[in-house]
Order: structure tokens, then C-alpha cells, then sequence
């Protein structure tokens, strides 16, 4: 029988509200709320017992592509940076940042500012990135990104948590650099998005978590079932280092329907069976009131830890 190298206990988290406005999901509300209702959110989410908020990055939209992928990204430094400042223990995910848009130390500089702030809250989620217009914009070759993208994460891995950071890779040599302040995790934990059975291999290999996107519950299942077959799994399982699957359900959950709550239910149970130890939860509210509200209902609904 092969073993589980999954974390036991499940957690939930929120797409934080108005800082994306996804075409697929997003409320009419979002697009006119600015830092109050933001914050009503992430205090109440924090407050709620909710494990994490995330924030996504994309520098520039082409305008072809803003019908698919949205015209809003809020910077992901400066929106956890401020949630770290109103919050005292919900932790702060990038979901995700590109990593090839950025040299690992700029990541380990930036992203481990924040982690010392908010007392190691940080949750680095990243990706390989899709938009090539956006990569073209930056200077940046797209077709030769994944071996960058790996090296990258091998530099963040040995450089988080160190002031005298050294590491020699394919595509990054650093040494005799003095990085201060840095992280408090050593390193943090590494989440690498994505949709493909590539990037759950690289997740496992080099990652902390695998948190795919635009992937339905059958989706994910074959391409979970598919990776607990391979040596890499095998290994990973007997490292007994703790891996989280983090799964987006491809409706937000409607708990004002009818049999809202028990479809939610229904719903995270099915994502438990695939392997999800966390899910990202987006819900369908009218307004930042109401969302507070849902949070809320949400939160006693699966008994989570509140203060």
C-alpha cells in the first residue's frame, strides 16, 4: 500500500475579496470596494478561525486577455503587508506570485520582510506563469522559464531564513551577499501552483503544497491518483515531511440556497476523498456586510478555532 504524504487536519482559507476580480467568481460589489471592505474581511476571517487569506500577482493584463483572466491584481507585498498589520494569527499567502518574473533574492528580501513582521505568517505560494504578452512586456524569455522556475525554487529553499545566503544552481549562483532583514521560517512553506501533472511533480519534489487552478473535482482526482503511482510520491511519503494539497472548488459555495450548507459540506467531503488537506473558499455574497456574515456561518458550519 502506498502511504500518504499528506498533513492530516483540514484548513480552509479565503480568496480575499476585491483584491482579484475574477471573471469567473467575482461579485458586483468588488469592483467599487476599496480598503474598508477589504479589511472587514480579512479581520473577520482572521477573527473566524479561517488558516489563511491569499493574494495573487500579475503585473499587467494585455487588454485581450482581461475577459479571461481579469483586469485587477492587487500587489501581493503590499495587500499581505497590510492584512499582517490588522490581523494577529491568519497567515498570508501569495496564490501565486510568477516567480520567473523576479530573482529569488528580491522574493527572499520582499517576502521575508513580511514573514519577520507578521511573525512568520507567510505562505509563498508560486508559479511557473502562462501569460506570454506579460513575460514579452518584461523582458522575460517565456519558452525557457521552467528551468529557471526550478532553479529559482532550489535558491529560495537554501536562501530563506539565512543573512549569508549561498547557493549554486544551473541558472542562480549567490554568495557574499548579506540579506537583512530575512525570514523567520527557514523557509517558509513553498506552494507551487499550476494545472498540469508537471506541476504536481514539481511540487512534490521542491514544494511544501500543490494548489492547482481552473481544474474541476474529476480533474483533480485523476491527476492525484495518476501521481500517487510514481517513485517521486513514494519518496515524498517517506520523507514524512508534510505536504498540502490545496484544492479550489470551481463554484464559490452558495450557503444561502436551498441545502447551501449541506451541498457545502457535501462539497469539502468530496475534496477530502481526493486528498485536500486545505480548501480555498470563495463564497457567493452581495456585499462585504454579507460576506462577513457567510464567514461566519462557514465557520461554525466546519467548527473552526475562533478567538
Amino acid at each position: 500500500m502506498r502511504r500518504s504524504c499528506y498533513t492530516a487536519a483540514m484548513k480552509f482559507g479565503i480568496v480575499t475579496p476585491a483584491a482579484t476580480l475574477s471573471p469567473r467568481s467575482r461579485s458586483s460589489w468588488e469592483r467599487d470596494a476599496g480598503p474598508a471592505e477589504i479589511r472587514s474581511v480579512i479581520e473577520a476571517a482572521d477573527r473566524l478561525g479561517f488558516d489563511y487569506l491569499t493574494c495573487s500577482e500579475h503585473i499587467a493584463i494585455p487588454e485581450a486577455a482581461v475577459g479571461e483572466r481579469g483586469s485587477r491584481y492587487y500587489d501581493p507585498a503590499a495587500t499581505l503587508g497590510y492584512a499582517a498589520a490588522i490581523t494577529r494569527r491568519i497567515r498570508l499567502a501569495t496564490h501565486v506570485l510568477v516567480l520567473p518574473y523576479h530573482h529569488p533574492l528580491e522574493v527572499v528580501k520582499r517576502f521575508g520582510t513580511l514573514d519577520r513582521l507578521s511573525a512568520g505568517r507567510l505562505v509563498l505560494g508560486v508559479g511557473v506563469g502562462s501569460l506570454e504578452p506579460e513575460f514579452e512586456l518584461l523582458g522575460i524569455e517565456f519558452a525557457k522559464r521552467g528551468a529557471a522556475f526550478e532553479d529559482a525554487l532550489r535558491a529560495l529553499r537554501a536562501c530563506f531564513g539565512e543573512q549569508s545566503p549561498e547557493y549554486r544552481g544551473t541558472h542562480y549562483n549567490i554568495a557574499g551577499f548579506r540579506v537583512d532583514p530575512t525570514s523567520l521560517q527557514k523557509p517558509p512553506p513553498i506552494w507551487l501552483g499550476g494545472r498540469s501533472a508537471r506541476s504536481l511533480r514539481r511540487a512534490i519534489e521542491l514544494g511544501d503544497g500543490w494548489n492547482p487552478f481552473r481544474l474541476d473535482a474529476e480533474q483533480l482526482d485523476h491527476l492525484l491518483s495518476r501521481a500517487r503511482q510514481t517513485a517521486v510520491w513514494d519518496r515524498r511519503a517517506a520523507s514524512e515531511v508534510p505536504f498540502d494539497v490545496v484544492l479550489t472548488p470551481a463554484r464559490p459555495f452558495d450557503l444561502d440556497g436551498d441545502g447551501g450548507e449541506e451541498r457545502a459540506q457535501a462539497t469539502v467531503e468530496k475534496f477530502r476523498r481526493i486528498g485536500a488537506t486545505a480548501i480555498n473558499v470563495r463564497l457567493r455574497h452581495r456585499s462585504a456586510a454579507h460576506c462577513v456574515e457567510l464567514l461566519d456561518r462557514f465557520s461554525a458550519l466546519f467548527a473552526l478555532s475562533r478567538w
